[in-house]
C-alpha cells in the first residue's frame, strides 16, 4: 500500500511524517494516564459532596414509599365483639402499639388506611363494612382478627353470620384466636408489615404479586 502523498511544491510527503505531531500529542495524554491512572477506582463510584456525606441515602422509589407506608399505617376505630377489647388492649402501655406509629385510631375511613375487622361480622354490618372499606384511602389493607372475623368461629353456620369477613372485602393478613392476644395482633401488624415491603408502586396493579 502506498502511504505515500504529494505535499506542499510537490514534494511527496509519507504517512507518517503527516500524522506525527497527531501521534505525538496522543502519546502524550496516553502517558500522563498511564503514570496517574495506577489505582482502580474504589467502590462505589458515585461522589458525594463532604457537605452531604452521612445525610444521603441512595435507595428505590419502592422502598421508600414502603417505608413510609408501613411506618405509618393509621388504623380504623371498628371494633365489632370481644376481639374489639383486645385490640384496644394493644394500644396500652404493655404492648405499646405506638411503636408502629399506630397510636392514632382514626374515626373517619378518609384518614384511614388500615381497618382491623375485630370481632363478629353478621349480615346486617355487612354493606357498613363494604361503605367503610370503599372510603377509605388507597392504598388500604385489612386485617382479619379473631375466628369469628376470618370464619365465622363459634356462630359458623348461623343465618345472621358471615362465613368470614374476606366474603365482602379483601382481606390481607388474617390473625387467629378467640379472642387473639393483643401480641398476637402485633405479630398480625409485622406480618402486615413485610407485605407492604413487598408492594411495586409503579405498575397498574399497585401491589406485588405472591
Amino acid at each position: 500500500m502506498n502511504d505515500e502523498r504529494p505535499g506542499a511544491g510537490g514534494r511527496v510527503i509519507s504517512l507518517a511524517e503527516s500524522t506525527w505531531e497527531l501521534d505525538r500529542q496522543e502519546g502524550q495524554v496516553i502517558e500522563a494516564m498511564r503514570a496517574t491512572c495506577l489505582e482502580p477506582f474504589a467502590e462505589p463510584v458515585l461522589e458525594v459532596p463532604e457537605g452531604l456525606k452521612r445525610n444521603v441515602a441512595v435507595s428505590s422509589l419502592d422502598a421508600l414509599l414502603n417505608w413510609g407506608r408501613r411506618s405509618a399505617v393509621w388504623p380504623l376505630t371498628f371494633g365489632l365483639a370481644c376481639c374489639a377489647f383486645e385490640m384496644i388492649a394493644s394500644a396500652m402501655s404493655r404492648f405499646d402499639i405506638s411503636r408502629f406509629g399506630m397510636e392514632a385510631f382514626r374515626a373517619s375511613p378518609r384518614q384511614a388506611d388500615l381497618m382491623i375487622v375485630a370481632g363478629t361480622v353478621t349480615w346486617k354490618m355487612a354493606p357498613p363494612i363494604r361503605r367503610i372499606y370503599d372510603q377509605m384511602a388507597d392504598p388500604k389493607w385489612v386485617i382479619s382478627m379473631g375466628v369469628c372475623a376470618t370464619s365465622g368461629g363459634p356462630y359458623y353456620g348461623s343465618y345472621s353470620v358471615v362465613p368470614g369477613v374476606d366474603h365482602i372485602i379483601p382481606v390481607d393478613v388474617y390473625v387467629p384466636g378467640c379472642p387473639p392476644r393483643p401480641d398476637a395482633l402485633l405479630y398480625g401488624i409485622m406480618a402486615l408489615h413485610e407485605k407492604i415491603k413487598k408492594y411495586h408502586n409503579l405498575n397498574k396493579a399497585g401491589k406485588a404479586s405472591s
